[in-house]
Protein backbone atom coordinates (compact mmCIF):
# COMPACT_ATOMS: atom_id res chain seq x y z
CA UNK A 1 0.00 0.00 0.00
CA UNK A 2 1.37 3.41 -0.81
CA UNK A 3 1.65 5.85 1.48
CA UNK A 4 -0.08 9.25 1.04
CA UNK A 5 2.53 11.81 2.05
CA UNK A 6 0.92 14.78 1.13
CA UNK A 7 -2.33 13.98 3.29
CA UNK A 8 0.47 12.56 6.09
CA UNK A 9 2.15 15.99 6.23
CA UNK A 10 -0.66 17.65 6.15
CA UNK A 11 -1.88 15.95 9.51
CA UNK A 12 1.62 16.65 10.94
CA UNK A 13 1.47 20.59 10.43
CA UNK A 14 -2.06 20.13 12.10
CA UNK A 15 -1.82 17.28 14.41
CA UNK A 16 1.48 17.57 16.14
CA UNK A 17 2.56 20.87 15.04
CA UNK A 18 0.21 23.27 16.05
CA UNK A 19 -0.61 21.73 19.01
CA UNK A 20 2.80 22.49 20.14
CA UNK A 21 2.14 26.24 20.25
CA UNK A 22 3.49 26.88 17.01
CA UNK A 23 1.67 29.10 15.08
CA UNK A 24 4.21 31.16 13.18
CA UNK A 25 2.58 31.32 9.55
CA UNK A 26 6.43 31.35 7.78
CA UNK A 27 7.32 28.16 9.55
CA UNK A 28 3.77 26.60 8.93
CA UNK A 29 4.17 27.08 5.60
CA UNK A 30 7.95 25.79 5.50
CA UNK A 31 7.09 22.51 7.31
CA UNK A 32 4.51 22.25 4.69
CA UNK A 33 6.33 22.83 1.54
CA UNK A 34 9.33 20.63 2.04
CA UNK A 35 8.81 16.76 1.90
CA UNK A 36 10.42 15.37 4.78
CA UNK A 37 9.67 12.15 3.29
CA UNK A 38 12.71 12.57 0.92
CA UNK A 39 15.01 13.65 3.59
CA UNK A 40 14.79 10.08 5.89
CA UNK A 41 16.47 6.99 5.71
CA UNK A 42 14.47 4.35 3.25
CA UNK A 43 14.14 1.91 5.79
CA UNK A 44 11.94 4.62 7.49
CA UNK A 45 10.19 6.70 4.93
CA UNK A 46 7.05 5.39 6.07
CA UNK A 47 7.62 6.97 9.69
CA UNK A 48 8.72 10.22 8.36
CA UNK A 49 5.71 12.06 9.75
CA UNK A 50 5.52 10.26 13.19
CA UNK A 51 6.17 12.25 16.30
CA UNK A 52 9.49 10.35 16.99
CA UNK A 53 13.21 10.73 16.54
CA UNK A 54 14.59 8.88 13.41
CA UNK A 55 17.57 6.98 13.71
CA UNK A 56 20.49 8.14 10.59
CA UNK A 57 23.07 5.96 11.74
CA UNK A 58 26.36 6.90 13.76
CA UNK A 59 24.00 7.45 17.40
CA UNK A 60 22.26 10.41 15.14
CA UNK A 61 18.80 10.86 14.23
CA UNK A 62 16.11 13.15 12.90
CA UNK A 63 14.50 15.56 15.86
CA UNK A 64 10.82 14.74 16.34
CA UNK A 65 8.80 17.30 13.81
CA UNK A 66 7.21 19.15 16.47
CA UNK A 67 10.60 19.75 17.88
CA UNK A 68 11.98 21.11 14.43
CA UNK A 69 8.94 23.64 13.70
CA UNK A 70 9.05 24.88 17.69
CA UNK A 71 12.91 25.61 17.58
CA UNK A 72 12.12 27.57 14.15
CA UNK A 73 9.63 29.71 15.45
CA UNK A 74 11.90 30.74 18.63
CA UNK A 75 14.55 31.77 16.25
CA UNK A 76 12.72 33.77 14.60
CA UNK A 77 14.52 33.20 11.26
CA UNK A 78 14.32 36.28 8.71
CA UNK A 79 15.03 36.24 5.34
CA UNK A 80 18.42 38.41 5.05
CA UNK A 81 19.59 36.24 7.87
CA UNK A 82 22.70 34.19 7.89
CA UNK A 83 22.97 31.00 9.75
CA UNK A 84 25.05 28.37 11.32
CA UNK A 85 23.72 24.63 11.82
CA UNK A 86 26.01 22.49 13.86
CA UNK A 87 25.01 18.68 12.71
CA UNK A 88 23.31 18.36 9.57
CA UNK A 89 21.88 15.18 10.27
CA UNK A 90 19.89 14.43 7.29
CA UNK A 91 19.44 17.54 5.50
CA UNK A 92 15.92 18.42 6.40
CA UNK A 93 16.30 20.97 9.24
CA UNK A 94 18.83 22.49 6.84
CA UNK A 95 16.20 22.84 4.03
CA UNK A 96 13.95 24.01 6.42
CA UNK A 97 16.43 27.05 7.49
CA UNK A 98 16.98 27.65 4.07
CA UNK A 99 13.70 27.93 2.68
CA UNK A 100 13.77 30.80 5.50
CA UNK A 101 16.62 33.06 5.36
CA UNK A 102 19.34 34.03 3.14
CA UNK A 103 21.99 31.22 3.47
CA UNK A 104 23.03 28.60 5.38
CA UNK A 105 26.31 26.86 6.70
CA UNK A 106 26.02 23.41 8.01
CA UNK A 107 28.76 21.36 9.56
CA UNK A 108 28.39 17.62 9.81
CA UNK A 109 31.17 15.44 11.74
CA UNK A 110 29.88 12.03 9.73
CA UNK A 111 31.06 12.35 6.13
CA UNK A 112 28.95 10.24 5.15
CA UNK A 113 25.80 12.12 7.02
CA UNK A 114 26.79 15.18 4.76
CA UNK A 115 26.74 13.19 1.05
CA UNK A 116 23.60 12.23 1.93
CA UNK A 117 22.76 15.72 3.06
CA UNK A 118 24.16 17.25 0.00
CA UNK A 119 21.76 14.15 -2.42
CA UNK A 120 18.85 15.10 -0.37
CA UNK A 121 19.24 19.35 -1.00
CA UNK A 122 20.04 19.03 -4.20
CA UNK A 123 16.82 16.68 -4.85
CA UNK A 124 14.90 18.95 -3.34
CA UNK A 125 16.48 21.98 -5.31
CA UNK A 126 17.41 24.06 -2.20
CA UNK A 127 20.83 25.99 -3.17
CA UNK A 128 21.57 28.31 -0.65
CA UNK A 129 22.95 26.05 1.63
CA UNK A 130 26.92 25.67 2.26
CA UNK A 131 28.04 22.01 3.59
CA UNK A 132 30.73 21.08 5.10
CA UNK A 133 32.60 18.19 7.39
CA UNK A 134 34.20 19.24 10.36
CA UNK A 135 34.10 19.09 13.72
CA UNK A 136 31.79 22.48 14.83
CA UNK A 137 31.74 22.08 18.75
CA UNK A 138 33.45 25.05 18.88
CA UNK A 139 31.60 26.75 16.28
CA UNK A 140 32.78 27.66 12.65
CA UNK A 141 34.47 30.78 12.80
CA UNK A 142 35.32 31.07 9.27
CA UNK A 143 32.07 33.00 7.95
CA UNK A 144 31.10 34.78 11.28
CA UNK A 145 29.34 36.41 12.79
CA UNK A 146 26.16 34.45 11.95
CA UNK A 147 22.46 35.79 12.97
CA UNK A 148 21.06 32.69 13.68
CA UNK A 149 23.04 29.56 15.27
CA UNK A 150 21.56 25.96 15.53
CA UNK A 151 22.77 23.45 17.32
CA UNK A 152 21.18 19.93 16.92
CA UNK A 153 23.22 17.86 19.32
CA UNK A 154 23.16 18.15 22.73
CA UNK A 155 25.93 19.99 25.49
CA UNK A 156 26.05 19.33 29.26
CA UNK A 157 26.10 22.55 29.41
CA UNK A 158 26.51 26.02 27.14
CA UNK A 159 28.93 26.66 24.66
CA UNK A 160 30.61 30.14 24.85
CA UNK A 161 33.10 30.07 22.12
CA UNK A 162 29.61 28.94 19.70
CA UNK A 163 28.16 31.67 21.16
CA UNK A 164 30.65 34.39 20.39
CA UNK A 165 30.21 33.58 16.79
CA UNK A 166 26.56 35.24 16.87
CA UNK A 167 26.11 38.91 15.69
CA UNK A 168 24.66 41.36 17.83
CA UNK A 169 20.98 40.84 18.19
CA UNK A 170 21.81 37.00 16.76
CA UNK A 171 19.99 33.72 17.73
CA UNK A 172 21.02 30.27 18.90
CA UNK A 173 19.01 27.60 20.11
CA UNK A 174 21.11 24.49 21.62
CA UNK A 175 19.98 21.51 24.40
CA UNK A 176 21.76 21.18 27.60
CA UNK A 177 21.79 19.15 30.44
CA UNK A 178 22.51 15.50 30.88
CA UNK A 179 19.92 12.50 30.32
CA UNK A 180 17.10 12.56 30.96
CA UNK A 181 17.02 15.91 32.05
CA UNK A 182 17.65 18.50 29.15
CA UNK A 183 16.59 22.18 28.30
CA UNK A 184 16.14 23.64 25.09
CA UNK A 185 17.72 27.04 25.48
CA UNK A 186 16.96 30.13 23.32
CA UNK A 187 19.87 32.58 23.64
CA UNK A 188 20.49 36.01 22.36
CA UNK A 189 23.04 38.02 22.34
CA UNK A 190 22.07 41.82 23.35
CA UNK A 191 25.41 43.43 23.55
CA UNK A 192 29.30 42.98 22.98
CA UNK A 193 29.49 40.74 25.97
CA UNK A 194 25.91 40.52 27.39
CA UNK A 195 23.34 37.25 26.02
CA UNK A 196 19.96 36.67 27.12
CA UNK A 197 18.72 33.35 27.78
CA UNK A 198 14.94 31.64 27.54
CA UNK A 199 13.99 28.60 28.63
CA UNK A 200 11.44 26.76 25.57
CA UNK A 201 10.80 23.61 26.52
CA UNK A 202 12.61 20.03 27.99
CA UNK A 203 13.49 17.44 25.72
CA UNK A 204 16.46 15.25 25.46
CA UNK A 205 18.93 14.66 22.44
CA UNK A 206 21.74 12.99 21.69
CA UNK A 207 25.32 14.57 22.42
CA UNK A 208 27.14 16.89 20.24
CA UNK A 209 30.37 15.09 19.09
CA UNK A 210 33.08 15.96 21.70
CA UNK A 211 30.70 17.55 23.96
CA UNK A 212 29.75 14.27 26.21
CA UNK A 213 29.81 15.11 29.92
CA UNK A 214 33.01 13.55 30.81
CA UNK A 215 33.45 10.29 33.34
CA UNK A 216 33.75 10.92 37.04
CA UNK A 217 36.82 9.61 38.34
CA UNK A 218 36.12 7.49 41.35
CA UNK A 219 38.31 7.61 44.57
Amino acid sequence: MTMDFETARFNMVEQQIRTWEVLDANVLEACSKVHRERFVPDAYRQLAFSDTAIELGHGQAMMQPKIEARLLQALDVRRADRVLEIGTGSGYLTALLASLAAHVTSIEIFDDLSARAKHNLRNANIGNVALHVGNAVDGWSTAEPYDVIVVTGSSPERRALIEQQLSLNGRMFIVVGNAPVMEALLITRIAKDSWSVESLFETELAPLIGAECKPEFQF
